[in-house]
C-alpha cells in the first residue's frame, strides 16, 4: 500500500519570468517560455525546451534539465535517458502518450569538453528562475500525480531535505490537491558502474512508477 503524507512542498522565491497570466493551454506557456531570459542559461542554449504531452494529463513526469539531444531537437526526453524512461514506463504499465514530460529547468546547462557539450548540473538560482514555469504547467494540466525524477526535480518541489535515495516512492500531498512522489532519474541508470548496478536502478524506477500506476488504477 502506498504511503500518503500531508505536506506542503517548499516553494522557493523565484525571479520574475514572463509567465502569461491565466494561461489555459500548454502551447501558450511554451510560446511565452521561448523568450524567457529569467536566468543566464538562455545565452548558451540552442532553445527553450518546454514540456510535452496532452493538455490534460493525470501524470506529470519532471526531470532535471534538457540534455544535448533535447536542446538540439527542442523536446524533452528524446535522447538516451528518454529511451530508458520509455522502457520503464512500459514495464510499469503507464502509457507515455498519456503523460506530460517536462524538466525543472528548461534550458540546457553545459560545459565544453573538446567538441562535446557535457551536462552541468543546474544551480539553485536556475531552479528558482524556472519554478514559475513548472508551477504554471501543473496549474494548467491539473494532474493527480507529479513524479520527480532525480534530486534536482525532487528538491525543487519537495525541499532541500528530501533525498531520493532515502525517500523515493513516498507520496506527499501538495497544496493543489495532487500527490508528489520521487524516483531516480533515468540518466542515473546510464551512469551506473556495471550491469548489476544498472538493473538495480532500473528496478527502483520501474517499481516507483508501478506504484503510481497502481494509485491511478484505484
Amino acid at each position: 500500500m502506498v504511503a500518503r503524507e500531508s505536506c506542503v512542498p517548499d516553494g522557493p522565491d523565484s525571479p520574475n519570468a514572463p509567465v502569461p497570466a491565466g494561461a489555459r493551454r500548454v502551447a501558450d506557456l511554451a510560446a511565452a517560455a521561448a523568450n524567457c531570459q529569467a536566468c543566464e542559461l538562455w545565452r548558451d542554449a540552442t532553445q527553450t525546451v518546454f514540456g510535452d504531452g496532452p493538455d490534460r494529463s493525470r501524470v506529470i513526469l519532471v526531470g532535471e534539465q534538457p540534455g544535448d539531444d533535447e536542446d538540439r531537437v527542442g523536446e524533452p526526453f528524446v535522447g538516451p535517458a528518454g529511451r530508458v524512461l520509455d522502457q520503464a514506463l512500459e514495464a510499469a504499465g503507464i502509457d507515455r502518450r498519456q503523460t506530460y514530460v517536462t524538466n525543472a529547468v528548461k534550458h540546457f546547462r553545459w560545459e565544453a569538453r573538446g567538441k562535446r557539450r557535457i551536462h552541468k548540473r543546474p544551480g539553485v538560482g536556475h531552479i528558482r528562475a524556472c519554478r514559475p514555469w513548472l508551477d504554471a504547467e501543473i496549474a494548467v494540466l491539473g494532474p493527480e500525480v507529479v513524479v520527480c525524477m532525480g534530486a534536482t526535480a525532487a528538491q525543487a518541489l519537495l525541499g532541500r531535505e528530501f533525498r531520493v535515495t532515502r525517500d523515493h516512492g513516498q507520496f506527499v500531498e501538495a497544496e493543489g490537491g495532487y500527490l508528489v512522489t520521487a524516483t531516480v532519474h533515468p540518466s542515473s541508470i546510464l551512469r551506473a558502474s556495471d550491469a548489476d548496478a544498472r538493473q538495480a536502478q532500473m528496478d527502483v524506477l520501474v517499481n516507483d512508477l508501478a506504484a503510481v500506476a497502481a494509485y491511478l488504477a484505484r
